[in-house]
């Protein structure tokens, strides 16, 4: 009865320690995954800084790639929506 009781404390203390193994495991992989995602927000954040530099020279008159200045005309046709919508909107609220 004496080994019974050592096999099932073995076995008890064998699952807790290999649970615990999963559970640090699994920590460590959600630790790293968000790592991943901060190094992905600042490449993200970087990308558009070049955006914008780029388009800071465009509007400045520099000579830029053709697909780039297509780029940059698109922007500026937003821009230009945009402030057409404010227009409207301040014509709704009567501020005009």
């Amino acid at each position: 009865m004496s080994d019974f009781f050592e096999d099932l404390g073995k076995k008890l203390t064998d699952a807790a320690t290999e649970i615990g193994k999963k559970t640090e495991d699994t920590l460590e992989i959600q630790k790293l995954k968000s790592d991943i995602r901060s190094l992905n927000r600042g490449n993200d954040r970087d990308y558009t800084d070049i955006g914008k530099l780029i388009y800071d020279r465009y509007q400045d008159g520099e000579v830029v790639d053709g697909d780039v200045a297509a780029l940059c005309e698109a922007i500026d046709k937003r821009y230009a929506q945009i402030g057409e919508t404010k227009i409207k909107i301040a014509k709704i609220k009567g501020e005009a």
